[in-house]
């Protein structure tokens, strides 16, 4: 005899509400590869993203658009183009949310683990 089990979502705390835009923005392979490049490289201009991205200078506008909306890069203006630089604090809070995350499933594991022991 099979249980059903009928699971009711439960509200995003508020740490995971403000990290969900973030992880979609990323879930975009053109935006991550900006992210990465901009992680590996340092402040760089749009017309720099544009070439490595190969995809139009208004494309990659609307990407970096989304990656500052949600706060993993900002801006200045440097002469005709815009500078951009990853936002280290609002990486940092991810990869704590990202560890939070990974430390409570070890500890589901490890619960589940000796609750398959104990039979």
């Amino acid at each position: 005899m099979s249980r059903r089990h009928d699971t009711v979502m439960k509200p995003l705390p508020p740490k995971s509400k403000r990290a969900a835009p973030i992880f979609a923005a990323l879930g975009d392979p053109v935006r991550l590869a900006m992210v990465t490049r901009l992680c590996t490289d340092g402040p760089l201009p749009t017309v720099t993203l544009k070439q490595a991205a190969r995809v139009s200078r208004q494309a990659v506008t609307k990407h970096l658009q989304v990656l500052q909306d949600v706060g993993i890069v900002q801006s200045q203006r440097v002469g005709r183009d815009r500078l951009w630089q990853i936002e280290t604090r609002r990486l940092a809070e991810m990869r704590q949310y990202l560890e939070q995350i990974s430390a409570e499933w070890d500890a589901t594991m490890e619960r589940l683990r000796r609750f398959v022991e104990e039979d």
